[in-house]
This record gives structure tokens, sequence and C-alpha cells, in this order.
């Protein structure tokens, strides 16, 4: 008897991904962005589901992510090996502020996806039937960084997963909402940052395998940083002058090492009953598919423009001077609006649900989801299948800002475009994932198993 036969299983590896030598790091905008050592490793974790009918994979990155186009590269390449489509391959960003930029860093890029090719590999070797089950909780990790007294999710979802044949746990998959730069500008050492300290702290306590995914955390900054990361932020001139101080420098090291200790504390805490206390059921469904969306930014004036610059050099010092010149090229070429084709992600399995894009995700627009649906466990986030932007709530681009307009002006380059989505992009996404989940609720595939 094949004890696989009419199972679900899961085949699991992981890959390092640390560079040998310094490179460029992405995540701040410095003069001088190259890494000065390791703090602790980079890892790519795969997962690979095959329920019978066709595989599904899930890689998770200790990167701030690749552009669209570069992750869809990884995508194809994992898709060939495994002879699926691409939308059937998710790949999820932790958005570590302390890893390189595999954009100007050819040569980094190469190696992730020889790495993980080779890990795709390796997790098909393991592949042995498993059950699963979902839980949630919530964890105070995150602060609303436009608003403190803005909305935040809070909620950590957990899928539980252990070997059928022996109720062994095996792995622990966690979406949770909080960014990954609890290390601040003034690192230059190579980190997971938080997500590396929770994974290492999680593994040691359960004996197995954890996987963490970020969700929308556009507008989340980590609950602990060292104290001084708000004066950095809001003050960078004035931050850079002083860090030179070799006591400084100490302090700061020392606070956020403890800093990234708190975050992983916090969310061990929070999940411990979660664990202890689900219990994994056969899984009856299993399931990826995606939907793409043409979305738009409209170009603004060139004197609006002008007012952005300036406002970005006097808020952030953030120089604007090649982003003016991109959006008058534009014009001279008769371009008033550009375009992007938004991925719409869903990793399926029994009664929940991951939806993910590619942009940095505000968390309004995920408890919104949540909350129309009235479903705790379709839970959508960001930095799915590549970063392409912020993407702001409907009352968050009113505001402007770093996240809804300044970032464009350095990294307009990565994005494809000059401005943020436009303003109705937040809505028309919730209604369209709202009607996507309630269309996949009531009318299963074909291809879902039957208990």
């Amino acid at each position: 008897m094949n004890p696989i036969k009419d199972k679900v299983c899961l085949g699991y590896a992981e890959v390092d991904i640390t560079p040998t030598v310094p490179m460029e790091l992405e995540g701040f905008d410095r003069p001088d962005n190259i890494s000065r050592g390791i703090l602790d490793k980079l890892i790519a974790q795969i997962v690979i589901w095959d329920d019978q009918a066709r595989k599904s994979c899930i890689i998770t990155l200790d990167s701030l992510g690749f552009t669209v186009e570069k992750a869809n590269i990884l995508r194809e390449a994992i898709g060939d090996k495994l002879h699926i489509g691409r939308e059937r391959i998710m790949v999820c960003f932790s958005h570590t502020h302390s890893a390189p930029s595999a954009g100007r860093e050819k040569a980094y890029f190469d190696f992730v996806c020889t790495q993980i090719l080779g890990g795709v590999d390796s997790a098909i070797g393991t592949l042995s039937p498993v059950k699963a089950v979902w839980g949630i909780t919530e964890a105070d990790i995150g602060m609303n960084r436009r608003n403190k007294n803005g909305r935040l999710d809070r909620r950590i979802i957990v899928l539980k997963i252990t070997d059928t044949l022996t109720d062994r746990l095996k792995l622990v998959l966690l979406r949770l909402t909080a960014h990954a730069n609890v290390l601040t500008s003034d690192n230059y050492l190579i980190s997971a940052d938080f997500f590396g300290t929770t994974r290492k702290m999680l593994e040691n306590k359960y004996y197995c395998k954890v996987m963490l995914t970020q969700g929308a955390s556009g507008n989340v900054r980590p609950k602990y940083q060292h104290s001084e990361a708000v004066f950095m932020e809001e003050h960078p001139h004035d931050a850079t002058a002083i860090k030179k101080s070799p006591d400084i420098i100490k302090k700061r090291l020392d606070e956020s090492l403890a800093a990234l200790h708190k975050m992983a504390t916090e969310i061990s805490n929070a999940i411990g009953p979660i664990i202890e206390n689900l219990t994994p059921q056969i899984i009856d469904r299993v399931d990826m598919i995606s939907e793409t969306k043409s979305f738009f930014a409209d170009l603004p004036t060139m004197k609006r423009a002008g007012e952005i610059a300036d406002e970005a050099m006097r808020e952030a010092g953030i120089d604007g001077t090649n982003w003016i010149a991109e959006v008058k090229k534009l014009y001279l070429g008769n371009i008033r609006r550009q375009s992007a084709e938004v991925e719409m992600q869903y990793f399926i399995l029994n009664n929940g649900c991951w939806c993910g894009v590619a942009n940095e995700v505000m968390c309004e627009i995920a408890l919104d989801i949540s909350e129309k649906v009235d479903d705790q466990l379709l839970y959508f986030g960001g930095y799915t299948n590549g970063c392409n932007g912020y993407l702001p709530s409907a009352e968050e681009y009113q505001k402007g800002g770093y996240e809804v307009l300044w970032s464009y002006l350095t990294y307009y380059q990565y994005h494809g475009r000059v401005m943020p989505l436009n303003c109705d992009t937040a809505d028309r996404l919730i209604r369209l994932i709202t009607a996507k989940w309630k269309q996949l609720q009531d009318e299963p595939p074909a291809h879902a198993l039957t208990k």
C-alpha cells in the first residue's frame, strides 16, 4: 500500500543566500550603501505542495524584494523545473532593509536563483503526506508610522503542519505585519532582521522549521528599534553627523539586538497557545491561482512635480533632480499616464487563504478586505512576487508624504512609473479581491480533493 496515495504531500528545503563579499544594500537612501559585515545569514525557504493533481510552490526570501520582472524570471525557472505555470509559484519577500540589492547586483541575483533552484530539487526529494490547520492570534509588534493613533493589523495567521504518519510537528508558517527594519539606516551589517531572529527562536522552541511572510506593512514600522530610530527618520542629516561616535554606534547596536529579541519574543508568546492547542486536519483542498488587472498612475503637472521635489528635499533630504527629468521626458513623449499590471495571487488551503500583490501595501487595505468578507482567515499582504512601490489607502493617498510620493523620487527607476497608482486603486483592489474570495468559496475548483 502506498501511504502517499490520495494524500496532500509537502516537501521542504532551505538554502543559504548570504553574499560572500561586500555588496550594495537596499532599503535606505544613503550615499554609501555597501555592506560592512554579516550579523546573521540570509536564507530562502522552499515549500512544495503536491495534491496528486498538480504541484504548487511557496518561496520565502530574506530580501527587500526583486522587481516584478526579476521575480518572474525566478518563477518561470522554478515552473520549468516543476512543470507548472508561474501562477502556481508564490514568492514572498521578508522586506528586510539589510540585504543586497538584487536590482543592482546582478551576480547576486543569479546566485540567489541558482541556490533556490537547487533547493527546489531538494524539496522534491522530501515530499511526504501532511495534515494542517489554520489559527489566528494577535501581537503588538508594529506601530502605524504615518499616524501614531492609526489602525494596525495585529493579526498573526498561523498554519500548523504535521506529518500524517507520525503526527510530529513538521512546519509552521506565519503571516504577520511589521516592517523588517528593526535595524535602521545606521546599520551596514547584512541581516534577516527580526524575521531571522524569530525563526531561530521558534525553531529552537518547537524543533521544526518555521517560515514567515509579510502582511500589509507599508505603513507599519516595528514596535521595537533603538532609541534614536525615530530621530534618524525625521532628521537624517543630523543623524549622519553624529553616528561616527564609537559610543553611539555601540549603543545603537546593543539596543538594536535587544529590539530584535523583543520582536521575536512578542511573536513567540502570541503563537504559543495556537501551536499547543490546534489539531491539524486532513487537507481536502490546496490550490494556488492568480489574476492580473491593469491599474494606472497619472502624471503630475510639471508645476506639481516641482512642488513634490521641493517638499521631498525640505522634509526628507531627497534629491528629486533625476525624477524631475524623467517626468519632463514623459511629457515630451506625450505620456500623461503610466500603467501597471497588478497580479493578485491566492494560496488557498482548506478554509484559509493568503492573498498577495507586489506592492508595499498599507495595513488599512488588508483590514478592510477581511472585514468586508467577514473572514479573518483571508489575509492580504504585500511583497509577493516582487516589490513595485507603495500602495496607499485612498485616505492616506491624499496626505502625501514619503510612502505616497517622496519614495518615488528615488525608486521610480525600479517601479517603472514616477507616481503611485491612482487614488482609487485601493478601493478597486478591495472590490476585486473580496469578490474573488466569495467566488472561490462558492465554487471550489474541480480538482479540489474529496474527503
